[in-house]
């Protein structure tokens, strides 16, 4: 019975998961996207019809909705825009975390609301800790926000974090480790009385990835002082080249997992576009 129903999480966490990595791209939640362009299939208008030179009707061109998700990934970022000193690294990390305005509306400062140049670490113990950044890591910051108790409904507690790696391999081996850690750690002690369990994680296959190099998520339990009670809790990271992307949400009283990820799939789009401007 154990084994059906951790089947039947594995299946929901993928359906959560896919959720996420199919929202947002570039000009996600801004109205912009890319020039339209049509398919190869279609001929332009006034293309010959045939090869006797006659023209065919005249079609107009294929045209994409604001926002509308690629068919794959293709962002190459430009060299001369990514950061090769620690300095270079902090700029782009601030510009693009996420502020009190830029997520999702009502939503105020966690505590604390930053954390900068430091690196988490989960230890044999499945405790987390904080360490100096790693010599293959040239910057990492973290913002945190809220959606604030109202309308009898807890507080929902989110995060953000930007972090800028030397080489595409260091984050990438960020994605695979990360994965591995919820299998190591199914329950996680976070600090000051928070807690995780049931953790499991899902990386994606590229093919299913419209917004990133590569992405995964993870879903599971939390509680800790202020959470009501169990709660769920849902956390994607993403890559694009060297700078990966985490987006968190602790949910609350009154929320359902849907909701949860809603907020998470807003703040990922936007975090991973605004990464985006910064290498393009």
């Amino acid at each position: 019975m154990k084994h059906r129903r951790n089947g039947a999480r594995v299946v929901a966490v993928a359906a959560a998961g896919v959720l996420l990595a199919g929202c947002g791209g570039s000009g996600a939640k801004t109205g912009e996207g890319p020039d339209p362009k049509p398919s190869g299939s279609v001929r332009q208008a006034g293309e010959p019809a045939d090869p006797s030179g006659t023209p065919g009707p005249k079609k107009p061109e294929e045209t994409k909705e604001p926002g509308a998700l690629p068919s794959a990934y293709e962002f190459t970022p430009d060299p001369a825009r990514v950061p090769k000193t620690a300095a270079e690294a902090r700029r782009l990390t601030r510009n693009a975390a996420l502020g009190e305005a830029d997520w999702t509306a009502g939503m105020v400062r966690g505590t604390p609301y930053e954390t900068a140049g430091t690196w988490t670490v989960l230890a044999d113990s499945c405790v987390w800790s904080r360490s100096a950044l790693p010599d293959g890591v040239l910057d990492s910051f973290t913002r945190r926000l809220d959606v604030p108790a109202q309308d009898g409904k807890g507080r929902v507690r989110g995060s953000v974090t930007v972090t800028v790696h030397r080489t595409v391999e260091d984050a990438d081996r960020e994605i695979k480790d990360t994965v591995q850690e919820s299998f190591r750690c199914p329950a996680q002690e976070l600090g000051g009385g928070q807690r995780l369990s049931g953790l499991m994680s899902l990386q994606f296959d590229q093919k299913d990835v419209r917004n990133a190099d590569a992405s995964l998520f993870e879903a599971g339990k939390f509680t800790g002082p202020g959470s009501g009670g169990t709660q769920d809790y849902v956390w994607s990271k993403s890559r694009i080249g060297p700078v990966t992307t985490a987006v968190s949400v602790k949910g609350a009283e009154g929320y359902q997992n849907s909701d949860l990820l809603r907020i998470a799939a807003e703040g990922g789009a936007k975090v991973l576009y605004r990464v985006e401007l910064e290498l393009k």
